[in-house]
């Protein structure tokens, strides 16, 4: 979770509502996001200013080597499985700003979302991506030992935490790619804040490194967020 440090009492007051059910991303203010799980508050930890945050990654070289997107197994049957939905529909159900209409076998029709990477309102569910924010291959250099595959699937699948998945338009998730922040930004600036804080919250919870031109690209991002600060629960 990402909250303002002017906003510390609101940020503690709504915890428990993230013991129970994730939040989706739907139009956060500039400099603002959430990083939350499952878990019960009293394990959340207190808000980090973002420099603070980025100090305790890790520092290590990348290493793709190896990498193929099979070994993240995705998606699964989801938080329901007997609603018909996987994960990548869970996800999109969760994050729409104006419900969808839910057929058979999970088939949406209708529905509004907001696409924060580039600001931009989606009315049709089959134009949306579900992005991995720290991408698999980038979670693939970066994992400091490697993964079991239970590991690997969990993080694919992760909604413990609503930021670990994100519903954002198929143009802005493929110009993202599997690129970093030292490589890639949204075209929105005024979510730079809130995607730093939320990948660093992100690579945090899943304990995975960062190479020191990320690093760099973080640090110089925090410049610019002064009062932008993480909250985060380690993976199970």
């Amino acid at each position: 979770m990402i909250k303002n440090l002017m906003l510390p009492a609101l940020a503690l007051g709504v915890l428990p509502l993230f013991a129970t059910a994730p939040v989706a991303h739907s139009a956060p203010a500039a400099g603002l996001a959430t990083v939350a799980t499952a878990a019960a508050p009293a394990a959340v930890r207190a808000p980090l200013p973002l420099f603070e945050a980025i100090d305790r990654l890790p520092v290590a070289a990348e290493h793709r080597e190896g990498y193929v997107r099979t070994l993240y197994k995705h998606w699964n049957r989801g938080l329901n499985a007997s609603d018909g939905c996987d994960t990548r529909k869970e996800v999109i159900l969760a994050e729409a700003l104006e419900a969808p209409q839910v057929a058979a076998g999970c088939k949406l029709t209708g529905g509004t979302w907001r696409s924060v990477y580039d600001d931009v309102v989606v009315t049709d569910a089959a134009r949306l991506d579900v992005d991995h924010f720290v991408p698999l291959a980038e979670v693939y250099d970066s994992e400091q030992t490697p993964w079991t595959a239970a590991r690997r699937e969990a993080y694919a699948n992760d909604q413990g935490s609503p930021d670990t998945l994100i519903a954002v338009s198929a143009a802005s998730n493929r110009s993202k790619a599997d690129k970093d922040p030292a490589e890639w930004l949204p075209s929105n600036g005024a979510y730079h804040c809130t995607y730093a804080a939320t990948w660093v919250g992100t690579k945090l919870r899943w304990d995975l490194a960062v190479d020191d031109a990320e690093r760099q690209a973080l640090l110089g991002l925090a410049e610019d967020c002064p009062t932008t600060t993480v909250v985060y629960e380690p993976a199970p």
